[in-house]
């Protein structure tokens, strides 16, 4: 049998696996390891093993568990709660103000937790029932909730970049860095979208009415203020460190960590449960990440002693004659088509062997097509018929709301990431810039 016929036997087994309900890691990892003994007998065996031991002596993955239990503590405690009312307080007054002051709120929990779902699960349970109580258009408030979500893996800290990192053998810091820019163009996108449709039809976000504002005095609006600015301090007391070179990526999550721990003692909020949460939670999603990884370099090390990438690069640019940017696109695209129904890390992991090799050896740099990635897999989730968020919005949204309102709400935001997504293909500077002057490239 070719080497073609080989990948293309395991890429069909693998996804027929997957179809059938298995998890991501099982599906995956046993497609490799049973290849790999196919092939070279029981020296294969030897590939799960040296991936288990790369993943273990990969310094940075400890910044995985520092992150998410971050996360966790700042959700748990109620402390993204009081973001919301900051936001309420300070933008309610202009039309579909609190629609933009949810889109900071994601932005804040986006830099707060790096999981998009975290956003998701926020948003729905804290803004969106405070949206439909004022009267904000039903439709357009659920497309805000799951665009705002979308933010969650490009900004930093991503965990899922985290992943991209170690597949891609990329530096986390630079990936991260290269997100900045990208995640916060969207979300200025995402304001002036909403902030220019509720101009033209104040009824889909009404302002606070004058009694409502009169009733807040200006001491209580500085309290929220100084409450709401809690996760930015956070932020800041994690990043600005190593980003001026004095700690490393991993000693600035567990400053991060810590600071967040801290800061749910000191407002009194750590009590027994929100700490139990938030370590099971922290410990649930560490192990399933490890297993996927573990699970995704030993599939990509199969594909590499096959030389799959090789040939089918040679199908591309010699039999099929693509240039570099057509090739680009169709990948991008099958991202769309996996989007319905696999999640981000998934079609990470299945398409990693594959289509990493192939953007270095197209010439393409690996750290601005991390961002791409980010941003197709997050259009991805949110296009009908089957993406992945609409069916999270659903389960989290009130039962006035119903799917078809769902699908109906997305499609302006799909819309603005296209053309996000198109800008930063056109002007790669726009990811490339920020970790190219920070590392001195």
């Amino acid at each position: 049998m070719s080497q073609e016929m080989i990948a293309v036997f395991m890429f069909s087994t693998m996804m027929l696996m997957l179809l059938t309900g298995q998890r991501v890691f099982g599906a995956i990892g046993g497609v490799a390891a049973l290849a790999a003994l196919a092939l070279w007998g029981v020296g294969g065996s030897d590939i799960p093993f040296s991936a288990v031991m790369k993943l273990m002596k990969w310094y940075p993955l400890l910044t995985l568990p520092m992150f998410i239990f971050m996360g966790y503590i700042l959700s748990e405690s109620k402390i993204a709660d009081d973001l919301y009312k900051m936001f309420h307080v300070w933008m309610g007054p202009v039309s579909g103000g609190l629609a933009i002051g949810t889109i900071g709120l994601m932005v804040l929990i986006s830099a707060m937790n790096g999981l998009s779902v975290a956003g998701m699960a926020i948003g729905a349970t804290i803004a969106l029932p405070e949206l439909l109580k004022r009267n904000y258009d039903k439709i357009m408030v659920t497309g805000v909730i799951q665009a705002g979500s979308s933010l969650g893996i490009l900004v930093p800290p991503s965990v899922v970049l985290v992943l991209y990192a170690m597949i891609a053998r990329q530096p986390v810091g630079q990936l991260w860095l290269a997100g900045v820019f990208p995640g916060l163009m969207m979300a200025a996108m995402f304001i002036i979208y909403i902030y220019i449709r509720c101009k033209l039809n104040p009824a889909l976000g009404p302002a606070l009415t004058e009694e409502e504002r009169d009733d807040i005095t200006l001491r209580e609006k500085l309290v929220l203020l100084r409450a709401g600015l809690l996760p930015l301090i956070i932020f800041f007391a994690m990043m600005y460190p190593f980003v001026r070179g004095w700690t490393s990526l991993t000693e600035s999550s567990a400053i991060g960590a810590m600071t967040a721990f801290t800061a749910a003692v000191l407002k009194g909020r750590m009590t027994r449960e929100v700490f139990e949460n938030s370590v099971r939670n922290t410990l649930a999603i560490s192990c399933m990440f490890m297993w996927i990884i573990v699970a995704a370099m030993g599939f990509g090390a199969v594909f590499d002693g096959l030389g799959a990438v090789n040939a089918i690069d040679s199908l591309f640019t010699e039999k099929l004659q693509l240039n570099p940017w057509m090739i680009l696109i169709l990948m991008q695209l099958s991202f769309l088509v996996m989007g319905t129904f696999l999640d981000d890390t998934a079609m990470l992991v299945i398409v990693a062997p594959l289509y990493i090799p192939l953007v270095d050896h197209l010439g393409f740099d690996l750290i601005w097509y991390g961002v791409l990635y980010t941003i197709t897999t997050q259009i991805a989730y949110m296009t009908p018929p089957f993406g992945y968020n609409l069916f999270l919005m659903r389960a989290m949204a009130p039962p006035e709301i119903t799917l078809r309102d769902i699908y109906v709400s997305i499609i302006p935001f799909v819309l603005v990431m296209v053309v996000a997504l198109t800008t930063i293909m056109i002007f790669p500077e726009i990811a490339l810039w920020l970790p190219n002057y920070v590392y001195g490239k």
